[in-house]
């Protein structure tokens, strides 16, 4: 058993360091965490395991480019002037 607090793998409550069983899901060695199944059912991979440019893709699918953020201010300023221009008579 660790010496200091840890992360329960099987809910991600915190186990305090010499807890027999995690507080929140009741799991113990025997039903699911030892030291050797730190990172087991927590979605988190060892460190050596860990695979960032995988995380970084993962992380931002879906997320707006520099260049999608430039095309929307353009876009925004076109008509902030079309309706400036409507409203002052100039179009």
């Amino acid at each position: 058993m660790p010496d200091e607090d840890f992360i329960c793998p099987v809910c991600g409550a915190e186990v305090p360091a010499q807890a027999q069983a995690c507080p929140e899901c009741g799991s113990d060695e025997n039903t699911g965490w030892s030291d050797n199944t730190i990172y087991d059912g927590t979605g988190i991979e060892a460190p050596e395991e860990f695979d960032y440019e995988e995380w970084k893709r993962r992380e931002m699918a879906g997320k707006r480019s520099g260049r999608q953020w430039v095309l929307w201010v353009v876009a925004a300023l076109v008509v902030v002037v079309l309706v400036w221009l409507t409203v002052t008579g100039l179009w």
